[in-house]
């Protein structure tokens, strides 16, 4: 019986750490009704860009730096920053650990995203939004995707 319980919890476990893909239009949706369609004057193909640059819409997406942070999630937030891990030397401005921003949950990722965009300089925060996306036309980004 107590093998059968810790099979079951390894099970749990391995599905939990798969990485979550989404579509571009599925996240459109999921972007829209967490209203950052034109959050702080960017639009949702702005948003919709980033992420696919930034992780390729990947939820899980990590990437370890040079300096010893690391970049978490659908947005690669970055760990000295904005989110615990653990170490006493990170900031966590956004008040949350780092784990949960590689969950299918996209919702403290949001959130703190929204909070990067707010207190820094926009979206130039993010390098791949800066060199793929800054000053085009990307409204191609919600072409034929139902975001309502």
């Amino acid at each position: 019986m107590k093998a059968a319980s810790i099979l079951t919890l390894i099970g749990c476990l391995a599905m939990a750490a798969e990485p979550k893909v989404y579509t571009r239009c599925k996240l459109a949706k999921i972007f829209a009704r967490a209203n950052l369609d034109n959050y702080q004057g960017f639009t949702l193909g702005n948003w919709i860009c980033m992420a696919y640059y930034e992780s390729r819409y990947n939820t899980t997406a990590q990437t370890d730096l040079e300096d010893g942070s690391t970049d978490y999630g659908i947005f690669q937030i970055n760990s000295y920053t904005w989110c615990r891990r653990g170490t006493l030397q990170e900031r966590n401005y956004c008040h949350v650990a780092c784990s949960a921003l590689i969950t299918d949950d996209l919702t403290d990722a949001i959130v703190c995203a929204k909070k990067i965009v707010k207190e820094t300089e926009g979206m130039n925060y993010w390098q791949g939004w800066k060199k793929n996306c800054e000053g085009r036309d990307l409204s191609e980004w919600k072409r034929g995707c139902n975001v309502s």
